[in-house]
Formats: C-alpha cells, structure tokens, sequence
C-alpha cells in the first residue's frame, strides 16, 4: 500500500485550500517543498526541493541546515526553562523516592509522545503540531491544537518573564549595594517592560529559528552554571538558616558570628527541619506533576526543529529528542536535589529566589542569577515562534507572508506578557495552571489521538498494540489533569497556596 499512500498524500497536502494558505506562514512546516515521505530517498527528495525555485522565498526555503547538535541544542533549551526553577519545590512536596519516580515517568513518557508525533508526521508529510491535528480532526483539531500551544507557551512567556521581574532587581541591588529603594530601576515591573522591548522583541523579530540555534547553546550554558552553583552552595549554606539572616547586608564578619551563636542554639531542631524526606504528601503535592510536565514540554517546537534538520529523518529526530529529554532529566533531578538539600521545607516555589535569604550579596548566587536572566531572556524568543505560527493559522491562514503582521504579532504578544506578569501574583499559579491543563493535552493528549486518526487503519488497524497503547496513554494524560486541576482549585479554595508562592 505504499504507493497509493504517498499519491495520496501528495495531492492531499498541496492541494487542500488550507495548506495552500499556510505556504508563506514564517515558521517551519508543511509546505509544497516540505512534503514528502520521509521513507524516499535523499536523492529523489532534493529534486522534489527544487523544483519551485521561482517561489516567493519563506522560511521552508531554509532548507534543512541545522546540524544534529545545534538541533539538540535548540530542543533542550526548548524543554529547559523556568520548570528548573521550580522542581525544587515540588521535591519538599513530594519526597526524594517519589520525586525520582515521578520526574522519570513525565520524562518517558514525554519521549513516547514525541515517537507518536514523529510518525504522525512521517504518514501525512507535515511537519507542524497543528496542521497534524487539522489533517487528524479538520478545522477543529487545528483550532484545539493552535489554543494548546498558544497557551502553553504564553504560560512559558509569562513564568520568563516573571523571573525578569523577580531577580532582576535583586541583581541590580546587588550591583549598586543598595538596600531597597522605591527608584524606577529597582521596580521589577519597569525593568520587564525594558527588557522585553530593548532584547527579546529584536531576537523576536527574526524570520528564522536556526539563527537562534547559538543563543540556546549560550542559554543551556547558563543553565549549567546555574546547576553547579546550586551543588556548591549546599555545602555553604548553612541548615538551618539563621533567624536573622535576612537582615544582614554586606556585613560579611557580622553575619559569621551570628551563623556560630545561632548554630549553638538551635542543634536539637536542626536535625529535625534538616532531614531530608523521602516521600511526602500534602496540599502542595497537586502542583508537582504540572510543574514536572510544564517542564517537559517541548512537543510543539519538535516539528520546526524536525523540519530544519540537516539529511532529516525520524530515527535521528527520535535520538535529537530522546537525547535532549536525557540531558534535561538529568540537570533537573540534580537542580532538585541540591536546591532542596540546601533550603528543606524552607524552599521557594521559585528555588533562586530563596538564595536572598541567605545573603543578597553574595557574588556567586549574583552571577547565577545573572545567567539564568540571560538564559530565560533569550529562550522567550524560541518559544515565541511556534505561538505566531498557531495565531497566524488562527486568523490568517490565506494570507501572503507581511513583515507588518509578522512585527505586530510579536508585539501583542510581549505587550500581554508583559500584563500579565505585572499582575500576576506569583509564579506557582503560572506553573500549576499551565502545567495542568495545556501541558497534559500538548504532551498526552493530543499525540496519541492525532496518531490514533492518522495512522492508517490498513498499517495499524484500530486494535493493535500501538493504536490501544496510544488511546490509554490519552486517557492517562486525562486522568492526570483532571486529578491535578481538581486538587489547584481545593487549594486554591482553601487558601493554602499563598504561602509556597508569594515572595
């Protein structure tokens, strides 16, 4: 039956109204040069690349240029995020044991969703999250894919940019050794605003993701950097942290005299808050599996970064995934563990943030900070693509490619963003919203669905393995939501999220 699919898919793709439209959207996907069969040859696929060379160039035209690393690069930093930040936490409300198991699981099966994508889009041609739920569902599963996106990557913006917010001033305090003042500069609100006019909306601004591809190997740097200074800092920070820390200034000989007065009084509950707990469950538990998952995600920039993969095909971008999700996996237990070994049940909900306990002047938790600004500033734009793409889908599928809108877009956007962190309360209601109701769709939901639909029935009928495996792992992502939702909006109700999540 391989013959007729490929026909099939040929005049299907092209030659539907609706892709047509989608040919001059900016963001890699299904297009006239992009659609074919990962199954043909190099050889024959070139020439099915050359063969429109008169057509307006858009970016498809950029032609599977990113190497095997810099496309690992991309997804890693695609799936890093403010998630690191926030692992820490969900640790103190799990337990080590539980907290291993669950992060291994989102991770697994992260890995699995993105094998159901790839072989979605290897049977149909398309390389966009969207257009596989238009070819599974119709217009429907296009709109219901493009608002998962949207507001999942929103939430990515928003939990970015609220660490702009957060630390930003606390960087600039510590530049200028202020204590707090009410001056402009020390205002997180105007300082988001700033950078996301003068940094992320120029990066923003670019036609294509592979140009990106340095700054998320600079930004996965910084991550790193961040880690080792969190495995550093357990064995400095001193448990439990004195009463009176966050008090002290610069006072460097001051505050060691305090640390060895308070550390004669309080040995006997020292070795109680300073205990590590290996599993744990409480009213915080609900928001650990959305925050794992909204760590995780990575589902809609898997195609894009598919689609400009050098000599493409589904084995190398099933290892370019599983190999980012491994690295990811690893950084963020170990992020956890020190974070949460440091600070016990005294964590943050944003794990950086908890550091100005111990001394806000301290000059390596200042170049940590530092980093992870520069790596949260430079990731949004990354994120910001896929978002365009499902608005350009949404309400203007016919249309030409326009620098106009391409510029206005962005700027809605960022401005949104930006409304949106100033008056949000905090960054764990980012988190747990987020991660509970876009992330189990974009990662459970609906890949197993789409492959459900897509996957022809004379390939896989309806009852093998794969096809059943793929509908429980739909109803897993399901029942994972509707357990976690239920549980944020108890806590809500009850009132006992503000104490995790304000600063």
């Amino acid at each position: 039956m391989e013959a007729p699919l490929q026909t099939e898919m040929v005049e299907l793709v092209p030659n539907g109204k609706h892709s047509e439209g989608l040919l001059p959207v900016i963001t890699p996907m299904a297009g006239n040069q992009r659609v074919e069969d990962p199954t043909r040859s190099c050889i024959e696929g070139k020439s099915f690349l050359q063969k429109s060379p008169s057509k307006e160039p858009h970016f498809t035209d950029f032609e599977g240029k990113t190497s095997f690393g810099m496309s690992v690069f991309n997804l890693s930093n695609a799936i890093m995020g403010s998630g690191i930040l926030g692992l820490a936490y969900a640790m103190a409300n799990t337990g080590i044991i539980l907290f291993l198991f669950l992060l291994t699981a989102v991770a697994l099966l992260s890995s699995y969703s993105i094998h159901l994508l790839l072989k979605s889009s290897g049977v149909v041609g398309i390389r966009a999250y969207e257009q596989l739920g238009y070819r599974a569902f119709g217009t429907p599963g296009k709109l219901a894919a493009a608002l998962a996106i949207t507001l999942q990557n929103i939430g990515a913006m928003s939990s970015y940019l609220y660490i702009i917010k957060s630390e930003l001033p606390l960087v600039i305090q510590t530049f200028l050794n202020l204590e707090k003042t009410s001056d402009w500069y020390m205002n997180g609100n105007y300082l988001v605003i700033l950078v996301s006019v003068t940094v992320i909306l120029p990066l923003a601004l670019m036609r294509q993701l592979g140009y990106l591809g340095y700054s998320s190997g600079f930004s996965l740097s910084c991550m790193v950097f961040f880690l080792i200074a969190v495995i550093y800092k357990k064995f400095h920070v001193p448990c439990p942290l004195p009463p009176n820390f966050n008090n002290t200034t610069g006072n460097f000989s001051h505050m060691e005299i305090v640390k060895e007065k308070v550390q004669l009084q309080v040995e006997p509950e020292a070795a109680a808050f300073c205990t590590p707990s290996y599993f744990t469950l409480n009213s915080q538990t609900a928001y650990t599996i959305p925050i794992m998952a909204f760590a995780f995600v990575c589902h809609p920039e898997v195609l894009p970064i598919y689609t400009e993969l050098k000599d493409p095909s589904k084995k190398k971008m099933q290892h370019i995934s599983n190999l980012s999700i491994a690295v990811m996996y690893i950084m963020y237990f170990l992020a956890a563990l020190f974070g949460y070994l440091t600070f016990y049940n005294g964590v943050e909900s944003e794990l950086l943030h908890t550091y100005s306990k111990v001394d806000p002047f301290d000059v390596l938790i200042l170049c940590v900070r530092v980093a992870v600004l520069t790596a949260v500033t430079l990731t949004v734009p990354i994120v910001l693509f896929p978002v365009r793409r499902a608005i350009q889908q949404m309400l203007f599928p016919n249309q030409e490619f326009s620098w106009l809108r391409h510029v206005l877009i962005a700027v809605g956007l960022l401005t949104c963003i930006n409304l949106l962190v100033i008056f949000a309360p905090n960054i764990l209601g980012i988190f747990g919203v987020i991660g509970a109701t876009s992330a189990p769709f974009l990662i459970f939901i609906f890949p197993a669905i789409f492959y459900f639909r897509i996957m022809p029935t004379e390939k896989e009928p309806a009852r093998s393995t794969p096809k059943i495996l793929a509908l429980c792992f739909a109803v897993l992502g399901f029942l994972l939501m509707t357990m976690s939702l239920s549980f944020i909006i108890i806590d809500w109700a009850s009132g006992t999220s503000q104490h995790g999540g304000n600063h």
